[in-house]
This record gives structure tokens, sequence and C-alpha cells, in this order.
């Protein structure tokens, strides 16, 4: 990140910077917010949000006085007003991703619908889209990659964020040229898939967060969300449905990660799986063939092998993503990106006993929770990808708890661009050879 520093340093001084567009002022995007304003060389000149007063909120806790903040619902207003220098709120998504010094749109709703809005609108416009949203690039990132491309636009999720942190372990470790067994992320507490925004109410508050947002991390659909993106980023898949999910602390770990017929919990390698003990860290498996840089991990104290574990005992969310938007304005480059099109899927499962009649919610709601599966599987049996399911989803027959929901079970709503982008990801051939 020398390079980095750099580059921004001569820009501020040149008097220029990264001019970004950020829609969402919540938890992660007034981090980003606040952070980015601690860098010389990257602005965030936008901040989106439809409660404006949160917006404003954002900007003024990183410092920034009300004078130079603006309020424009306009795009040819907020040009001027950047022109100018000022910060610009609005509640339109339209204003940032169509001001004309903006070269990056940040979306960090961590909402389905909104991801693919926002997204297709950066994409259409000419601006890189950094996704600080998992859960729409889960269900349609593939053809958003893909469109991107075909644009000439950079698709990317973002440092930070679990799949981030584990894909800089994965291009460490596959540049080196050592082989990539499993890779994954540690789970904070167990997973309780009875978890709803009323079980969880006072820690979220707590924690400022949205109670449906902490219950999805609870319930653990965004881990399976999360372990998703990994996967359509390199080709791994969950070794079983819904993952193993051991308990392990770092040492003992990689002896936890053996095939079966070795000792271990695993039917095969390739894989993505979460480990309860080791949160807030990201870790990988690796090994090599030379009997020569076995001798020489043993000696770098990296143990006795065949296998080798990687730890990053940290990941820093939002607080990161500058270093995702440096690389995809100035190297044009990606982060993390669904590059092997969807081999994984986060499938829905009923929290509790539905009926026909009854509406879904979605992901941290009181209905449903997410599950990993291979995405030929899935698609074989026709199980629903959660991030589909919306409060206007209705439940079509009785449907037990724990029971895997497929697509005659509900009657979904499919007047949404992300259903529409999905249909056509799934009417895609090929889709890894044509990306």
């Amino acid at each position: 990140m020398l390079r980095m520093n750099r580059v921004l340093k001569e820009l501020s001084e040149q008097n220029e910077s990264i001019k970004v567009a950020i829609i969402g002022a919540g938890k992660m995007g007034r981090g980003l917010v606040n952070q980015m304003s601690r860098i010389k060389g990257m602005i965030p000149s936008i901040v989106v949000n439809r409660n404006v007063e949160k917006a404003i909120y954002a900007l003024e806790l990183a410092g920034i006085r009300k004078e130079d903040i603006a309020v424009s619902n306009s795009v040819s207003e907020t040009n001027a007003f950047i022109e100018e220098g000022k910060y610009v709120v609005s509640e339109y998504i339209d204003v940032a991703v169509k001001a004309n010094e903006i070269q990056a749109v940040v979306d960090a709703t961590g909402v389905p619908e909104a991801g693919a809005e926002i997204a297709m609108a950066a994409i259409k416009n000419h601006k890189h889209i950094i996704m600080l949203n998992v859960e729409a690039d889960s269900v349609v990132g593939p053809i958003l990659y893909r469109y991107a491309k075909e644009e000439g636009v950079v698709y990317t999720g973002t440092a930070g964020d679990e799949p981030g942190a584990a894909i800089e372990l994965y291009d460490f470790a596959v540049g080196l040229g050592f082989e990539v067994l499993a890779m994954g992320k540690g789970k904070n507490n167990p997973v309780d898939f009875s978890a709803n925004p009323d079980t969880v109410y006072k820690e979220a508050i707590k924690k400022e967060l949205k109670p449906n947002m902490l219950a999805g991390f609870i319930d653990g659909t965004n881990t399976m969300i999360e372990l998703n993106c990994m996967g359509n980023a390199t080709g791994f898949v969950p070794d079983i449905r819904g993952c193993h999910g051991i308990e392990s602390n770092i040492n003992d770990l990689k002896d936890h990660l053996r095939l079966k017929k070795d000792g271990g919990v695993l039917e095969s390698f390739y894989i993505v799986d979460y480990v309860r003990g080791i949160a807030p860290g990201v870790y990988l498996l690796f090994t090599t063939d030379l009997e020569e840089i076995h001798s020489q991990l043993e000696y770098l104290k990296m143990g006795s092998g065949p296998n080798y574990l990687l730890y990053r005992p940290y990941h820093l969310t939002s607080l990161e993503t500058p270093f995702t938007i440096y690389n995809a304005c100035v190297n044009n480059e990606s982060t993390i990106a669904p590059i092997c099109g969807a081999v994984a899927d986060t499938i829905t499962v009923a929290k509790k006993d539905l009926k026909a009649g009854d509406t879904l919610d979605g992901i941290g709601g009181y209905t449903v929770y997410g599950s990993l599966e291979k995405y030929e599987i899935a698609k074989s049996e026709n199980l629903v990808p959660i991030g589909l399911i919306n409060d206007r989803t209705v439940v079509t027959r009785n449907v037990k708890k724990g029971e895997f929901i497929t697509y005659d079970m509900i009657d979904l709503d499919e007047s949404t661009l992300l259903y529409e982008l999905r249909q056509k990801q799934e009417k895609c051939k090929n889709m890894p050879k044509i990306l």
C-alpha cells in the first residue's frame, strides 16, 4: 500500500482527488465516510441516504463543517456544488451515479434489491461499483460483474469484509505457487436459527445495528452469504450443505480440516467453511507437492505439514474500503469478484412452521434463514436463493420448520430488477468462460 500512499499524496499536492459517492449512511457507510475524511487525495463527495439527516450526521462526525455540506436532489446542482468544493447529501441514487466528477460508487445498503439497482445504475453511468453489499453480490454478482466488464468499469467486493480479507490470503498463497485446499472465516457466536429482530433487539440497539441485520448474523445467514461470495470468486464450494461450522482454536484448526480418512471432518478439499472460535479472523489451508518446500515451511515454524494454515486475525469492514476504491480507480482492479460465476448459492430455509397465505420477510427476519449449497445442487432441486425473498413473497402451501424453500412453494415478487437479473444470470451459458 506504499504506492497508494504516494499516489494519493501526489494527487492531493496537485489539488486533485478521487471523488466517491457512498450510498447508505448506516454503520458501514458512516465508518467509511469518517475514515475517508482522513485520507489525502480521496473524498466522500456525495452521501446518499433516504434519511438525509443521517447523511449529514455522517459528514459532521468526520469533522466536515455544516457550511461545507449542501443538500440536493438535482444532478446539475450537485455538479455545481462539487465544483465549488462542497460535500453533497441526497435522497436519490441518481445524484450519486450521474454526478460528473464521481469516479466510484460504494453501495453500503446491505439490501439485495437496492444493491441490484445501485450496481446497474453505476455501471450504466460508467462508474466503478464497490459492493459493501454481499447480500446482493451472492445473488446476482456474476452477471453484474459481466456487465461491468462489458462497460469497462470495475465491479468489486471490498477489502475489510471477510470475503475480501480471505481473498487476500488466497491471492498470496496462489501467487506463490501453493495449492489452496480450504478457506473461510470465523463466526463470533453459535448459530441460532431461530434468531429474529425481537430476540436480538436489545443487543442490536447497543451495537448501533438494525435488529434484522444482527439477526442475520446470529442465524448464520450472513456467514453463508459471505462464504458464497468467497466460493464464486475462487470456485470453492461448501463441503456439506450449511457447512460444518466446527469449533476450534487457531492452533488446532488444521488438524480438524483434514479429510475424514485422515481423522478430520472434511469429505473433500477445495471448500469454504466457517469456524467458531477464531473470529473475527479469516483462514486459509494450503499445501505443496515439493519436499524441499515442506522442509522450509517446517523450518519457518509453519508446523509439520503436509498442510499449513494462514490466518488473518482481523477484518476492519468498511474502514478498509479505501484500499478497494483506490485499486478500482487507479489500477482498474477488483479486490474480490465472482470471476468463477455461480458455484454456490445461499438457499432459503423455513425458520418456523409456515402456512399457505403467509407472507415471508427475508434476511434477518422472522420467517426464513439462509444455508449454503453447491449451485448445481440448488438448481437441480429448485431451491430459492434467500436474497430473492422479500416481504411481498407469499407462501402457497404449508411448510414445516427447517424445510428448504423451493420455487413451487411460493409466489415470488417478480417485479424487481434483482429478480430480472437473476433470471438473466440463470440463462447465461458457461458463465465462468464468458467472464
